[in-house]
């Protein structure tokens, strides 16, 4: 299920103060070789406990270096020791990386590899991670490793990157701005109805002044043009369960109950059109709940209609909710499969 859809789901369970995350994970990998010249030399020269330690490099916004100790960390004689050190914990905070280290052999083949992951934390001291025991000195073969008294090491660093990003589905639908008990009492009773409005053979009571306040578009035809002066109108190319329902809408800023109810049904036959009645009347917490309703129920079999429908009617929240949707490999594959683009 597609954020939208769960936001949405959420919302109609009562859940009107919702808000949310997606933790965003990434990994980036680097290498670094480090060639240390006279290595031998160097063995003769160190004490025990003493390191060498290569230039920084950069992974994942991180910088790191190779700390080797040629006779091995304190208390560690005869064993040669490797340590990938978090050279910018103090500027770019924690990290949790997974590395490898081996030393090479002069054709570049690895001698033996040694891999963990970490958490490259303030606490620890000092921020590195590796191994006191990495080889033996006398396992370490002259010829084929020291060839010229050089050694490579090579280091490859995984850096795992998580980000939490709000969730942002375009416009959120408003708060109701209207009086309910007063709405509802004008809803139900209609008295002093001064105009009729007549949609597709059916007759609609209402009140003037009501759907001028609430309608830029019914302001223009109801008080200042010809239409003003009749109580009785026609709205053509419009069917009439549609209009009750945004006349429903008018009077109480809610969808009719019924509706409510049977989200299903309403998100697959009368969502599309009272979005567009909406649209026409200029009713835009209408539109906006009407698209809510819609991508709470984006499937691969309508994927496509839905991207079409919500591009031609400008409905930036549809449109990302479909293309959240598509995001997914699986739910793309799907559409496609299931002709869910066949009406595009």
């Amino acid at each position: 299920m597609s954020m939208s859809a769960l936001m949405s789901t959420l919302r109609a369970a009562g859940r009107k103060h919702l808000s949310a995350g997606t933790l965003c994970t990434k990994t980036i990998t680097g290498s670094y070789l480090f060639r240390i010249q006279q290595y031998k030399r160097l063995q003769n020269m160190v004490a025990n406990g003493t390191f060498i330690k290569s230039g920084t490099f950069g992974v994942g916004g991180h910088d790191w270096s190779i700390h080797c100790y040629p006779n091995g960390d304190d208390g560690n004689e005869g064993s040669i020791s490797l340590y990938l050190n978090h050279a910018s914990h103090d500027k770019t905070g924690d990290a949790t990386a997974a590395f490898d280290i081996t030393i090479l052999d002069n054709a570049g083949k690895p001698l033996c590899t040694n891999g963990e992951a970490e958490s490259f934390s303030s606490g620890s001291e000092p921020a590195s991670a590796g191994w006191e025991d990495f080889v033996k000195v006398q396992d370490l073969d002259e010829e084929e490793y020291l060839k010229d008294g050089c050694m490579s090491i090579l280091c490859d660093v995984t850096v795992l990157d998580t980000r939490t990003t709000d969730y942002r589905a375009g416009s959120v639908v408003p708060p109701s701005d209207l009086h309910h008990q007063l709405t509802e009492v004008l809803w139900e009773s209609k008295e002093g109805v001064d105009v009729e409005i007549e949609v597709g053979g059916e007759t609609f009571p209402a009140h003037r002044w009501m759907l001028a306040a609430r309608s830029p578009v019914f302001k223009a035809e109801l008080l200042q043009s010809s239409a003003a002066l009749s109580s009785r109108i026609r709205v053509d190319n419009m069917d009439p369960g549609v209009f009750k329902a945004l006349l429903h809408f008018i009077y109480t800023d809610a969808l009719p109950k019924e509706m409510v109810e049977r989200q299903e049904t309403l998100a697959t036959t009368m969502a599309k059109p009272l979005l567009l009645a909406a649209d026409r009347y200029k009713l835009e917490r209408l539109k906006l709940i009407c698209e809510d309703i819609l991508c709470g129920h984006i499937n691969v079999k309508l994927v496509g209609a839905t991207l079409a429908f919500a591009d031609q009617h400008d409905c930036r929240m549809l449109k990302e909710a479909c293309m959240e949707f598509l995001a997914d490999p699986a739910n793309l594959e799907a559409a496609v499969s299931n002709r869910g683009f066949e009406k595009l």
